[in-house]
């Protein structure tokens, strides 16, 4: 999941005051009859979207009813199966796009803290901790060995000459002050450096396991899972631990030497079928193009992935029901995607691509929630400078949901669209308040009581509007910053 979200206090105050001014306009805000983009059938489908609760209950039978799904499993395809059936109910023209998917299975994760300076005889410690994907596994009976704490990548290489023979702890704090300070992506993606290549440089110094103090915010003794990505031929058994027994061992190992039992057995079996479940909503002029709307719909094993990402495929899934429901046939064809496989590789995204690399220009935007369930506070978006006055009419008809912002970036990589952002296709998200993101993402606490039901109507609602504006603007909005061909 990438995170790359930028809120600041003063960027939304300019846009409040650039709105409640009436700055900043269009030639689509000097023409408020227009059909399609007229103010009236926006705050039409706000006030729809926020009276319903249909996105939310698709939630909670995903949530409850299904459970984890994690690429390859049972779980993930019983999510296919229901997804389909929803939007077909819903009257979307649905088709299941095959996609071969990792399959890999978690199995057994126990570890103990058995040598150490100063321990009682007798005394053992346990070790709270969560395979990471990607990880090959110990012997069935496990590993002991010492236990090396390392405070950087740079540390690393300067310890060179102690790895071997060595568990390695990465004992990396997650900033939750910067979360705090409404940069909670940055404070993701400083961390996970950590997770993403910390054991593969481990492993090639002759380590024989991989640690990582968990990605989160929270101190609730939760281990935070995650991909590990390693080179062609190299393999290592590597886990999360939570941040608290990060923080034992950090301390043990500043007493003396200290050794770790550790047993990992993770399988990686053949990929397995699956599919990206595509929900149409025809378009009244077929030439026009397509938006696509989206989020992934495997989560990882540990939990429900309530919030990673079944808020964001039910916001996506809700905001094509409302439209449908109202009977608003768009210009463009409305797409909904819900992604497989966005946790361990991206391939549903990949596929996507290469089936549609040849018509990219028929894309004329694309958006993707995976930010997770917070409060709406704006959009984020990956268009050039000269386009952003374009949206001053849908900032002003967002703001009675208090999500008038505009964020302009020249790239969002939002993990399954950065292929087709480099591709050249405009691409959106959600800005949301996700402060409070990383206390659960990825662990066993993402669960559905994570999600605040108002909060969900609302990003419906910007989902809906932001998707039926962008599906009937009439002026081009270019190719993305970030295009590469």
């Amino acid at each position: 999941m990438k995170k790359n979200l930028h809120r600041h206090n003063k960027l939304l105050s300019a846009a409040l005051i650039c709105l409640l001014a009436g700055t900043g306009t269009s030639a689509m805000a000097a023409n408020p009859g227009k059909p399609g983009i007229d103010a009236a059938t926006l705050n039409t489908i706000r006030e729809t979207a926020m009276g319903s609760d249909w996105a939310y209950q698709r939630l909670e039978d995903l949530t409850d009813l299904v459970g984890p799904r994690l690429s390859g499993s049972s779980g993930a395809a019983a999510a296919v199966t229901q997804v389909a059936e929803a939007m077909k109910k819903a009257g979307a023209q649905v088709t299941l796009q095959p996609v071969k998917v990792p399959h890999w299975v978690r199995g057994a994760e126990t570890a103990e803290l058995v040598e150490y300076t100063g321990r009682p005889a007798g005394i053992t410690q346990k070790v709270v901790l969560t395979t990471l994907g990607s990880s090959s596994a110990t012997p069935s009976a496990g590993i002991t060995a010492p236990v090396l704490v390392i405070n950087s990548l740079d540390e690393l290489q300067a310890r060179a000459a102690e790895v071997k023979g060595r568990i390695v702890l990465f004992n990396v704090a997650y900033d939750q002050d910067l979360a705090n300070g409404g940069r909670a992506g940055e404070a993701y993606g400083l961390a996970t450096r950590y997770r993403s290549t910390g054991p593969n440089a481990a492993a090639k110094l002759g380590a024989v396991a991989a640690l990582m103090r968990s990605i989160t915010g929270a101190d609730y003794r939760l281990p935070h899972t995650g991909i590990t990505n390693f080179d062609k031929g190299v393999s290592l058994p590597a886990a999360a631990v939570s941040t608290e027994d990060a923080m034992l061992i950090a301390r043990l190992a500043a007493r003396g030497p200290l050794s770790m039992h550790l047993t990992l057995t993770p399988q990686t079996l053949p990929d397995a079928d699956s599919h990206n479940v595509i929900a149409d909503l025809p378009g009244s002029d077929p030439s026009a193009g397509v938006v696509l709307i989206s989020g992934h719909l495997d989560s990882w094993d540990l939990a429900q992935g309530a919030i990673d990402d079944g808020a964001g495929v039910s916001a996506a899934m809700g905001a094509l029901e409302i439209l449908k429901r109202l009977g608003l046939q768009p210009r463009r064809t409305i797409r909904v995607v819900a992604w497989m496989s966005e946790e361990n590789g991206g391939s549903g995204g990949q596929a996507y691509f290469e089936a549609n690399k040849g018509k990219l220009a028929s894309h004329f935007a694309a958006v993707e929630s995976d930010s997770g369930a917070g409060r709406p506070e704006g959009i984020i978006a990956g268009i050039r400078p000269e386009y952003a006055a374009l949206f001053a009419p849908l900032q002003k008809a967002l703001l009675p949901l208090g999500a008038p912002v505009l964020q302009r970036s020249d790239a969002l990589h939002t993990g399954d669209l950065t292929p087709l952002e480099q591709g050249g296709v405009p691409i959106f998200e959600p800005l949301l308040n996700n402060r409070d993101y990383f206390h659960y993402h990825h662990s066993a606490a993402d669960t559905l009581d994570k999600v605040v039901p108002d909060h969900l109507r609302r990003q419906v609602a910007l989902m809906a509007m932001m998707s039926w504006y962008l599906a009937n603007m009439e002026e081009t909005i270019g190719r993305s910053p970030e295009m590469k061909m």
